[in-house]
């Protein structure tokens, strides 16, 4: 049987348990405070992180992980024997994917396979733990890329965005977008669609009527929805997490529902206090 090793990035937000489970690699994207650069969740954490905005006033930087990198982690799977599989955060969001594309070229490009996402956080999470199970079955490895490929558009993620200082800061809204989200307390849902981010519907008001927002959007999807498995997805946000999953576990009883935390690439981009639901359709 063919050795598999499954390989993506920080971005991918999966827990340490769920790594370890479905035997997946990670390599870290970078955070940088000025020269200060940090490897995502090896040398920083959110909290950390959160703690660091505060006390110099300024957001982060984020860095791809280099060619380089992926040349010597591909190479080091290859040489214990395995075929690898790629994915990380899509390639219109970081350089990280080009890196491992041009990487992948120049160790083995027949076999090692690396994959556009077309998303970010668990909705990479998701088609990776696709991916592991098809493994675990024995499925071959031309098997288990045919299904990422059949997988890819299948994901939904959506996430509600608290503040919007966090974009505001980052340069990804204008400043008029900014006192109007903070005036009018919009809590914006954030749509993952074709690789990209999108703004999606504008709730206004308190947490809970986006949260509410949200688990419409899921709603609309009932019947499509695939069973296997629903991530709520956050940035120390537990409180929201709890609520969203009872919620989730009324309309959805016998699926595995996950709870996992965003790491620093993520929160740095959207804030303390994000909070996403992510799932495939069948």
């Amino acid at each position: 049987m063919e050795k598999i090793k499954l390989l993506t990035d920080s971005t991918s937000d999966l827990s340490p348990e769920l790594l370890a489970e479905f035997d997946i690699a990670v390599v870290p994207l970078f955070v940088n405070f000025g020269e200060e650069s940090y490897k995502d969740g090896i040398d920083i954490t959110p909290e950390l992180l959160y703690k660091k905005v505060e006390e110099l006033n300024m957001l982060p930087k984020t860095a791809a992980y280099p060619m380089e990198g992926f040349v010597e982690e591909f190479s080091k799977w290859k040489e214990l024997g395995y075929k690898i599989i790629y994915m990380g955060i899509s390639k219109s969001m970081s350089r990280t994917y080009e890196n491992a594309f041009m990487a992948a070229r120049e160790v083995d490009e027949e076999n090692i396979k690396v994959f556009d996402s077309m998303n970010l956080s668990t909705g990479i999470g998701l088609q990776l733990l696709k991916a592991g199970k098809a493994i675990r079955e024995g499925k071959s490895f031309a098997e288990v890329c045919a299904i990422i490929e059949n997988n890819v558009a299948k994901v939904r993620s959506q996430f509600v965005i608290p503040t919007m200082e966090y974009l505001y800061k980052g340069g990804r809204c204008s400043g008029i977008t900014k006192f109007v989200g903070t005036v009018l307390k919009i809590k914006p849902i954030i749509e993952v669609r074709n690789g990209a981010m999108q703004v999606g519907k504008k709730p206004h008001g308190k947490m809970k009527v986006a949260l509410d927002a949200m688990l419409t959007m899921l709603d609309l999807d009932e019947g499509k929805v695939d069973p296997d498995m629903i991530f709520v997805t956050h940035a120390l946000n537990f409180e929201d997490a709890a609520y969203l999953t009872l919620e989730i576990e009324k309309r959805y009883p016998h699926t595995t529902i996950y709870q996992t935390s965003a790491g620093c690439v993520i929160s740095s981009h959207c804030g303390k206090g994000t909070i996403g639901i992510l799932y495939m359709l069948k």
